[in-house]
């Protein structure tokens, strides 16, 4: 039987990629589009010479990579790096990627183009020496056709990628650099589905049926004349056809066709946060009884609509929006995208109920969207974090002028298939909304959306929240007021914007530090710096630290309980976003070096939640929770305070506190207190809470008084890893005394080493001012806590992670690879 196959020649060897395995000409035929992951295999340099646009780099420069990559994660932290401590303190420049691939003549008739889903920033692409053309923003999708400039096999043809992040500061956050979202190479016949464009929108039309309305763009690129078919089919999630179209006739006049199609589905199953159905349309092109085109487009059914008064509804019930905002990096993985640790950061916020997440503040990568369709998240897409007006001297304002109509318009088209999206953001804090341009920008971008997409509500983040000055809410173009901040003016929200519906877009800036804990006062709130009547924290501590008790916030935010019990108070407060799910890399407000991440978190830069997450989580979800805080580790305190302990819980009417198995006295929430209090003098030992519902045990919990570090405890998230070169897990390594319990304050140095079929991606411990690179095997850990990252190899085997320290026994964790064309999927 022949062969039919895509071959990718990388230096010295050749491999056959397994999106086109072995294909005879009948079954190549059947199945005419193919999606090839184009990661593999390429050659990596940075360019030390910028003032010349294409040098000439000498071959002891480039090193072989896989894709996505991220060159700044593998530098140093420096104070002197150009983009500054707000960037992450890490290092930008100029990078070359080239490949070198051979096209078989199976694929001469065909259509080929690459597909790259984001590279920062200002890239720019040649095949075989042709420039394909530029893109400056780092954050968005494109494509490039291929097809006039390929040789034919056996000649080989050669991509070149020029990525120039050089010019910085040009960001209020860590960016990453280099091309670090994926790539692919996808081959099509001449009359095709055109890239992005299958539409897909659902409702219910009542309790019993639902419509699916279809709007697909076909390319014809060979000059193709007469007609074709096009035909539609529904399937479920089990693969099951629930519903079709009829065969309709496509008349092949010019380049683009246009067709539109409405499909009824039987008892549909509506796509939710805590049930996130999926189905399937599949769109078929067929012309003289020949297969042309099968496109496939995931999509949900679903309903929402916000309520001026009472809030946001999700499928006809009502619903808070308990959002979180995200930044893109992924911790000591940097900005290059990682499917399994975006999908951990979503299975860590799902635990604590949360149920959306803002782009905070640019287009995602695609995988995000995918896992929160599968996971059940809502997601606001944002767009832009600054229009004409600069907020960094090399951002993309040097840009928006020419590129924004282009560049909004392909985050509609990529994104609005997701069921998980339901709101587009057009700009953040954008500056002209003190100006009277922000009402024709803002009227030009909403425009430009709705031209493509009008089934989703249209925002601007805004920090300015008096309607008589703010030039974007007079445009009268935004669907929703989405204020960032100005908690003081939600009571009477319903008084400045009469018949307003409200979102709260951002909200809290709460700073903190996992594990540390000052000894003032813990019911006052401290604000940084000062900008307020109340209290606040004046230079901070001398190792960068915030008090990890929810009393500390930037001076424009406000702590977490703050800001929630107002939008719990209220129907007409539909929900927020809480700045920030994770702390991310850079802006790390409010220290200077060597301070390189941010505070705001909810979950530390390793995924170590800090405590707050627990009021989340008593909040937001129906877990029994009972949380006590702080650890009771209290030898070196620098006076004989009482320490303030407390206590986080739900599903419980009252929760007991025992010291040393004596009763501190049963408290009860009241009024809108969302978590107790007690004031304890410090005594070595056992502290229990104990929560009760009508007098019956629901939960206990404990913290102890450690001894010295003793020995190393090793958790890994997961045993059996896809043997695919990207799988990870995550490794918690906790300090214990003899006795096996936590100790709180402990800094001991880790070593981390691995053997087998894996390699150590990274390590860290959550730490703001911790400025080892994450490269390093050796990590300190951070209050008695330190993270190390394993990446599967390519071939099925085990992996041994062993973790030294001085004076203690080796911890030692064995985990497998395994044919990933053989494990079972997660499930959702």
């Amino acid at each position: 039987m022949m062969r039919s196959f895509l071959t990718i020649l990388f230096p010295g060897r050749s491999i056959l990629l397994a999106a086109a395995l072995m294909l005879s000409p009948l079954l190549f035929a059947q199945k005419p589009r193919t999606v090839v992951d184009f990661n593999g295999g390429w050659k990596f340099a940075l360019q030390k010479d910028t003032s010349s646009a294409k040098p000439s780099l000498p071959e002891a420069s480039w090193r072989v990579l896989d894709l996505p990559h991220d060159w700044s994660i593998e530098g140093e932290f420096r104070k002197d790096n150009p983009a500054t401590t707000q960037g992450g303190a890490l290092p930008g420049g100029i990078g070359w990627y080239k490949k070198t691939f051979v096209v078989p003549a199976d694929l001469k008739d065909k259509n080929l183009s690459i597909e790259f889903d984001g590279v920062y920033r200002n890239s720019e692409v040649w095949i075989n020496g042709r420039s394909l053309g530029k893109r400056p923003y780092g954050y968005i999708s494109f494509q490039y056709d291929l097809t006039p400039y390929i040789k034919p096999a056996p000649a080989s043809n050669l991509i070149e990628v020029r990525v120039d992040n050089g010019q910085q500061p040009n960001s209020r956050w860590y960016t990453g650099s280099g091309i670090y979202r994926n790539v692919r190479l996808v081959s099509t016949s001449k009359l095709a589905v055109k890239h992005w464009g299958s539409f897909v929108t659902a409702a219910p039309l009542n309790a019993k049926q639902a419509t699916v309305n279809v709007e697909t763009n076909v390319k014809n690129t060979g000059a193709i004349t007469g007609k074709a078919q096009i035909s539609y089919q529904v399937l479920d999630q089990s693969g099951k056809l629930i519903s079709s179209s009829k065969i309709k006739a496509l008349d092949l006049t010019g380049e683009e066709i246009s067709s539109k199609e409405q499909l009824l589905v039987n008892n549909p199953v509506l796509w939710s946060t805590d049930k996130p159905f999926l189905y399937k349309l599949v769109t078929t092109i067929t012309q003289n009884g020949k297969l042309s085109d099968q496109f496939e487009t995931t999509f949900g059914i679903r309903s929402f609509y916000f309520d001026a008064d009472k809030g946001f509804f999700l499928n006809g019930r009502s619903m808070k929006i308990k959002g979180v905002c995200m930044h893109h990096d992924l911790g000591a993985l940097g900005a290059a995208v990682n499917t399994r640790a975006i999908e951990r950061q979503l299975e860590i916020l799902k635990a604590m109920g949360c149920n959306a997440i803002r782009t905070a503040h640019n287009p995602s990568a695609p995988e995000l969207l995918e896992l929160c369709d599968k996971m059940g998240f809502l997601v606001m897409v944002e767009a832009f974090d600054m229009w004409k007006k600069k907020k960094n001297k090399f951002d993309y304002f040097t840009d928006f002028e020419d590129w924004h109509v282009r560049d909004l318009q392909d985050m509609v088209l990529r994104d609005r298939n997701h069921p998980s999206v339901f709101m587009w953001s057009v700009g953040n804090e954008i500056r002209e909304q003190f100006d009277s341009t922000g009402i024709t920008i803002t009227k030009e971008l909403v425009d430009i959306v709705k031209a493509i997409d009008t089934t989703r509500p249209v925002i601007a983040a805004l920090s300015e929240w008096n309607p008589e000055k703010n030039f974007m809410y007079k445009s009268k173009a935004l669907d929703l007021v989405a204020l960032n901040y100005h908690h003081e003016v939600y009571d009477d929200f319903q008084k400045h914007y009469p018949g307003q519906k409200f979102l709260g877009a951002e909200n809290m800036s709460a700073l903190a530090t996992r594990g540390h804990y000052e000894e003032w006062p813990s019911d006052s709130t401290y604000l940084w710096p000062a900008k307020s009547p109340l209290k606040y924290v004046e230079n901070g501590n001398a190792d960068y630290t915030v008090s990890a008790y929810d009393q500390v916030a930037a001076y424009w935010g406000s702590t977490h309980e703050q800001t929630w019990k107002l939008i719990k108070k209220h129907k007409f407060l539909s929900g927020l976003f809480v700045w920030t799910g994770f702390d991310y890399l850079g802006e790390p407000t409010p220290y200077p070096w060597p301070a390189r991440s941010s505070y705001f978190g909810i979950v530390d830069l390793a995924g170590f939640p800090k405590d707050v997450y627990y009021m989340y989580q008593s909040e937001w979800s129906d877990k029994n929770v009972l949380h006590i805080l702080p650890h009771w580790n209290h030898e070196a305190r620098k006076s004989d305070k009482p320490v303030d302990v407390w206590v986080y819980y739900n599903n419980a009417d009252e929760v007991e506190l025992f010291l040393n198995g004596q009763s501190l006295g049963a408290k009860r929430k009241g009024g809108e207190d969302l978590h107790l209090m007690w004031r304890v003098p410090f005594q070595p030992g056992e502290l229990k809470a104990v929560s009760r519902k009508n007098g019956r045990l629901v939960k206990e919990a404990k913290v102890e008084t450690a001894g010295e570090p003793a020995k190393i405890e090793l958790t890994a998230d997961r045993s059996i890893l896809n043997a695919d070169g990207k799988d990870l897990a995550f490794v918690t390594a906790r300090i214990l005394d003899k006795n096996g319990r936590f100790v709180a304050l402990a800094s001991t140095q880790l070593e981390f080493e691995i053997t087998g079929e894996g390699q150590l991606a990274a390590t860290d411990n959550g730490y703001q001012a911790d400025t080892t690179s994450f490269q390093s095997k050796t990590r300190q850990c951070w209050k008695g806590m330190a993270l190390g990252i394993i990446r599967a190899g390519k071939k099925q085997g085990n992996i041994t992670l062993t973790v030294k320290a001085p004076g203690m026994t080796p911890a030692v964790l064995r985990l497998r690879t395994s044919d990933h064309s053989k494990m079972v999927l997660r499930k959702f």
